[in-house]
């Protein structure tokens, strides 16, 4: 199965349709409650509900997330009879194949309870009609930059190679950045400083500090950051900080920081290339949404 462990849960929806091809007769007797194995619909309907919470089972790439709600709706029309199936589930993976399993239960449903009394049906077209969640609803932009600063005193003088910069910029390239510089600097407040204001006068995009936001002496960058924001983003703190929580106890000693600063945002995370991965993971691509908000542009 595909790892979906670094995914954000956020609510997931899927419009399926499936439909019954029958005569003009057997439809009117649906309708009418006129058939041998009684009403169908109802049956159909439970049939729905009850494969769109058993997909896991038969279908062995899905993965088990919880079904949140289902809506079944029919469509009686001259020549068949449609199902649509909704599904909502608040998961970190999608719920279409869920969606697609309802309909298709339901359709053959209606075909075995009907079967008897129309030699001729058959089922067409179970197809997918919409869905929602996950990074696919956000829009996908090209038009900024980065720049990415690794505060280490042995990065810089050279004690061992650097991986959370690298990591980074492939990670912001990734998402669609137009430029991504990276910087190793020392744990040394003046001169993170100078950079931060230094990349807000460029009009960077995006600062990504890498490090120095724990608690040992030489943990400068949250303090020496704060005082230079104009505006402080702890929504995007507190979602960093709950997602890596959850993945490694001893987060809850980090002391991660974001703002603005003019046009530029600043996030400041710790500086193991894990703590960078988790960042990328749990911010991205929702964080860019940040500068249509400073345009005065509306939400996606």
């Amino acid at each position: 199965m595909r790892n979906v462990s670094f995914k954000n849960t956020t609510k997931r929806t899927a419009l399926a349709r499936a439909e019954l091809t029958a005569s003009a007769e057997t439809i009117r007797r649906v309708q009418n409650g006129d058939t041998p194995k009684g009403d169908p619909v109802p049956v159909a309907k439970v049939a729905a509900i009850q494969a769109t919470k058993k997909t896991t089972e038969w279908i062995p790439y899905c993965h088990n997330i919880p079904i949140e709600h289902v809506r079944v709706e029919f469509e009686f029309l001259a020549d068949r009879i449609a199902v649509e199936v909704f599904v909502v589930s608040v998961a970190k993976t999608g719920v279409e194949m869920e969606a697609m399993t309802g309909a298709a239960a339901a359709v053959l449903t209606l075909y075995d309870m009907l079967k008897m009394i129309d030699d001729d049906m058959e089922i067409v077209g179970v197809r997918l009609l919409s869905k929602t969640g996950g990074k696919s609803d956000l829009p996908k932009r090209s038009d900024w930059s980065a720049q990415v600063l690794v505060m280490s005193d042995r990065a810089h003088r050279g004690g061992y190679d650097d991986r959370s910069g690298p990591s980074l910029e492939q990670a912001l390239m990734d998402h669609g950045a137009g430029s991504v510089s990276v910087k190793v600097l020392p744990d040394e407040s003046d001169l993170l400083v100078d950079e931060v204001r230094a990349a807000a006068e460029r009009g960077i995009s995006f600062l990504v500090i890498t490090g120095g936001t724990g608690v040992g002496p030489r943990d400068i960058t949250s303090d020496s950051i704060a005082p230079l924001l104009e505006k402080s983003l702890p929504g995007v703190v507190a979602a960093f900080q709950s997602y890596s929580h959850s993945r490694l106890p001893t987060a809850m000693f980090a002391r991660p920081i974001a703002g603005i600063i003019g046009q530029t945002v600043v996030l400041a995370i710790p500086g193991s290339p894990g703590a960078c991965e988790d960042a990328m993971a749990c911010l991205m691509p929702s964080l860019l949404h940040v500068h249509s908000m400073l345009a005065g542009e509306g939400h996606p």
